[in-house]
């Protein structure tokens, strides 16, 4: 929906570069079939889930419901 499409790893890395402190809602990319990106266990990953459940996007076999939550413009 960034119309990127097939720029996953572009954007992975741009995201992996924020600077420290960058108020980037970088937990709310996932895939376009709802899945994260981010294993579970890594602090990342863990960090994403927990960000998105705060949020209150609940996760079912650790996939958003892109109907529920998805965005639409």
């Amino acid at each position: 929906m960034a119309g990127l499409g097939r720029a996953a790893r572009w954007v992975g890395r741009t995201l992996s570069q924020l600077p420290e402190g960058s108020t980037l809602p970088w937990h709310r990319v996932i895939t376009a079939n709802g899945h994260l990106s981010l294993p579970q266990g890594s602090l990342s990953g863990d960090e994403q889930r927990q960000r998105l459940r705060d949020e209150g996007i609940y996760l079912t076999n650790d996939r958003v419901d892109i109907r529920r939550h998805g965005w639409r413009p």
